[in-house]
């Protein structure tokens, strides 16, 4: 029988054969220095990339090929010298403009000579893309390689990074011109939250264990919330992230991803299209949000660390863009109707965490007076944690209830563990054809048409009602009032995750 890890080698070798070439397109950049080429290095220390694979990078800034090993070697972490010396062989880089044709013929030149080289056969020479670049140049890159370096002897994929457009129009402009030059099987739109373990891990959890199936539903979840936090701020981005904000930045893909997978319907099968289908369907019947159902913030300095109109690379010291958003979405179909999804995001915040925490109703006719709601929680980062929060006798001699948990964390129940980084996993998936963990142009579609109302108040009020809060906080003072009106409920302030203790003067 083959082992997992077989299995997945065994879908490369029936998609690619023995042979791929990937095209990193803004080789020289933060992105593919930090992301991208560890991840292919970890794929290629692990034995996923096939045998003949060769990584070519391409940008605009001319290097050496001493000085472009050493760029997208800097943040691989090995002590695999050997292996380490093995990738830098399969890899060599191109310089050349985005709006050059004799720049990109020059670069087919190089994949040309390359496949040569691997004497690699006739319907066989695949390629992917991995566009590594800022949404300025999507489109004229996306020309550039269609017109001129588009493989005609083999598999084509395309991998483009977020953004994906500003809002409903922007977006569908872009799916629009990309979709005229490569069609939808070949494009692979990543969100790299669909790529972290817990994530994945959401189906597995809802439709692989009976006892959740019967209570997934407005009958018994009151609530639900997903957040993401920070604990740094703008840090030297204040330019970049003023265009954007938190909402476009996180909230609308990353956390509304999450709320899809939470929330879809059982698909028919573990097709890609089947799943994806689902979570076209759940973002359908969500409303557009409206400023009444958000709470936006801004951080300000506090204890030597500088407020985010403070960061020098911000022109606009007026700005009211929000670092921190707190927004109910509710979806209109038989099983959520009424359920709150609060979604949150901030930068600057009080720790780094990102987590899924799902409150059930308070148990009717309770025999235990004022026992906290029940509570699921699927602890995203750091720590991958699946916990469930439930009341206990107390131990000892008392008959008082206490809330504790049913605990999995993984780094406490798994031994030599390896959970992969979301860029290695899903670019394993493009070699795999595996688009469950990608997002498709209708799933972006659905997905703007919810926040792009509320983003256009927000962009043009002047007096928009953004509150501010103090740096290394939890967020605005107003975020546990604004919880509360949406159904969140917490009664036991003792509790503490993963561990409790219980006073000298209470253990009996």
């Amino acid at each position: 029988m083959s082992s997992p890890i077989d299995l997945l080698r065994s879908q490369v070798a029936e998609e690619l054969g023995h042979a791929v070439t990937i095209i990193v397109l803004g080789a020289s950049g933060d992105l593919a220095k930090k992301k991208t080429y560890p991840a292919l290095f970890s794929l290629f220390r692990n034995g996923f990339l096939p045998e003949k694979t060769r990584i070519i990078g391409y940008a605009r800034t001319s290097m050496q090929h001493e000085e472009y090993i050493e760029r997208i070697t800097h943040y691989i972490k090995t002590e695999d010298n050997e292996k380490l010396d093995g990738f830098k062989a399969i890899t060599s880089y191109v310089s050349g403009q985005y709006d050059k044709d004799e720049a990109w013929l020059n670069l087919n030149q190089e994949i040309e000579k390359s496949e040569a080289e691997r004497e690699i056969k006739t319907g066989a020479q695949h390629r992917i893309f991995y566009m590594a670049l800022p949404p300025s140049v999507f489109v004229p890159v996306a020309k550039g390689l269609k017109k001129n370096v588009y493989g005609k002897r083999g598999l084509n994929r395309i991998i483009v990074e977020k953004p994906f457009g500003m809002d409903t129009e922007t977006s569908n402009q872009l799916g629009h011109e990309l979709g005229a030059l490569f069609k939808e099987e070949e494009i692979y739109r990543i969100d790299h939250y669909l790529g972290k373990e817990m994530v994945k891990n959401i189906m597995n959890i809802r439709f692989a264990n009976i006892f959740f199936g019967n209570i997934w539903d407005r009958n018994f979840i009151d609530n639900v919330q997903i957040t993401f936090k920070e604990p740094f701020g703008t840090e030297g981005r204040g330019g970049y992230f003023d265009d954007f904000g938190i909402i476009r930045d996180v909230i609308q893909n990353h956390l509304l991803q999450v709320l899809s997978l939470i929330a879809m319907e059982r698909p028919i099968s573990t097709n890609p299209e089947a799943i994806r289908d689902e979570k076209v369907k759940v973002l359908k019947c969500i409303h557009p949000i409206k400023l009444e159902d958000a709470l936006l913030g801004q951080y300000v300095s506090a204890d030597g660390k500088p407020g985010y109109l403070e960061d020098d690379t911000l022109k606009n010291k007026q700005s009211v863009t929000p670092t921190f958003a707190a927004l109910a979405l509710y979806i209109k179909n038989e099983r959520w109707d009424g359920v709150p999804f609060i979604l949150r995001a901030g930068k600057a915040l009080n720790e780094a965490k990102v987590e899924v925490r799902i409150q059930f109703r308070t148990v009717p006719g309770n025999l235990y007076a004022e026992t906290p709601r029940n509570e699921l929680v699927m602890r995203i980062q750091p720590k991958e944690a699946v916990y469930i929060k439930f009341n206990n006798k107390q131990p000892g001699l008392s008959y008082q209830t206490i809330q504790t948990d049913l605990d999995l964390t993984y780094h406490s129940r798994y031994k030599d563990m390896y959970i992969p980084d979301a860029y290695e996993s899903l670019i394993l998936d493009v070699m795999r054809k595996d688009q469950s963990n990608f997002v498709r142009n209708d799933e972006l579609e659905a997905a703007w048409k919810i926040f792009t109302p509320l983003l256009h108040s927000i962009d043009g009020k002047k007096d928009l009602d953004i509150k501010t809060y103090p740096y290394g906080s939890r967020g605005p003072a107003e975020l546990a009032q604004f919880i509360k009106s949406h159904g969140y409920d917490r009664k036991d302030n003792s509790y503490v995750w993963p561990h409790q203790s219980l006073a000298p003067n209470n253990k009996l």
